[in-house]
């Protein structure tokens, strides 16, 4: 009984980690294509063209990584419903 708790309790450790990774990365994919579009305005002098695309790309990179993660999550829901026997959890 111990053990299974302690092991539920890392297993939600894990899936926030999980989260929380997924989520910083995503939000970078914006900041660096936004960065990546700034240095080739700067050196292309093509102002605010790289800006915008990067802008775009990082999104799409963005909203890719977030429809992944949550494929990921519920794989991994689904997994602990069926060790847990079902649903409600717990064999009883």
């Amino acid at each position: 009984m111990v053990a299974d708790r302690r092991r539920e309790e890392m297993s939600d450790s894990r899936r926030f980690g999980s989260a929380y990774q997924g989520a910083f990365e995503a939000v970078f994919a914006i900041v660096i294509g936004a960065g990546l579009g700034f240095a080739l305005d700067l050196r292309f002098e093509t102002e605010p063209w790289g800006v915008i695309v990067g802008l775009v790309l990082g999104f799409a990179a963005f909203v890719l990584r977030l429809v992944r993660l949550g494929r990921a999550m519920q794989e991994a829901e689904r997994e602990r419903r069926d060790e847990s026997g079902g649903p409600g959890g717990g064999d009883t």
